[in-house]
């Protein structure tokens, strides 16, 4: 950010607070959600009513792509979320840049970060804590015991056979492979639905070089069903020496999956757990 835009939107807040349109957050009726998960619990707790905006990710339901967009969540600008006005702001961990959310938090309007993490009681805490930051906190419990219940039954459907050896492969640049390593959510989603992750020698998502893809050859390639589909990244899988010979492209068992459903961890969960699984067992098939 420029510093003359950073001092534009420090005016604009400034402006807002003097003519008090920014409201308290136990009144909040003009709601600003960063993050796909988070507007998804929106939705799911019946409060899309007080969606005025959504980041880019927020891609789900249908009906949230109808909202001013103020754009990627870890690239915000502080005008285009201050020009939409809100009385309270609810964002994803690790939204940004950090100078953004630092100036928007000094703002006077109510700023929240919800809570991030894999398990099932990081969501219950998500849930928990979007619901409550609404004042429905009654509705929150009641969708994070549904959400814990339907989590619950998809690991109970998982079979009891040997876990396929998953990679998951966040992107493809200039034959590099960037793919998930431990402590991700990718990482904990292959888990939940019965796979096993090949890369866990590093943390966060990281390049691979040809020897680790070779030394740990998968059954299975995940990747997120990108816009247009996932037809040329696979075609690119299968000219690649590290992979080629893998059982993965040798079988065909790529799996493309939508990103937000897989790795989002909301009210979502139980179906992303039971389509992944599925996907690991009967790739190729």
């Amino acid at each position: 950010m420029t510093r003359f835009a950073l001092l534009h939107a420090v005016l604009f807040t400034a402006l807002l607070s003097c003519l008090g349109l920014a409201a308290r957050a136990d009144q909040a009726q003009r709601v600003l959600s960063i993050g796909g998960t988070i507007t998804e619990i929106i939705y799911a707790l019946g409060q899309q009513d007080r969606l005025i905006g959504r980041d880019t990710t927020s891609s789900y339901p249908q009906d949230a792509q109808s909202l001013p967009d103020v754009g990627y969540m870890r690239r915000l600008s502080p005008e285009g979320v201050l020009a939409l006005n809100p009385d309270l702001i609810l964002a994803e961990e690790g939204s940004g840049p950090p100078e953004t959310i630092a100036l928007l938090k000094e703002a006077a309007i109510p700023f929240q970060t919800i809570p991030g993490g894999f398990d099932a009681d990081s969501i219950s805490a998500r849930i928990m804590a979007v619901a409550q930051a609404l004042n429905v906190a009654d509705r929150g419990a009641t969708l994070a015991d549904q959400v814990r219940t339907q989590l619950s039954a998809a690991a109970a459907q998982i079979g009891t056979g040997p876990a396929p050896k998953t990679l998951f492969i966040l992107s493809l640049q200039g034959g590099r492979v960037l793919a998930s390593g431990t402590g991700t959510g990718a990482d904990a989603m292959i888990a939940l639905a019965g796979g096993q992750n090949t890369m866990t020698a590093f943390s966060g998502y990281k390049p691979v070089t040809d020897e680790a893809l070779i030394a740990n050859p998968p059954d299975v390639i995940l990747m997120m069903d990108r816009a247009g589909g996932p037809a040329e990244q696979i075609e690119t899988l299968r000219t690649l020496p590290a992979l080629m010979n893998s059982p993965a492209v040798q079988n065909n068992r790529i799996v493309a999956m939508d990103g937000l459903l897989m790795l989002g961890f909301g009210p979502r969960i139980g179906q992303a757990v039971t389509d992944l699984s599925e996907k690991l067992t009967s790739a190729g098939h």
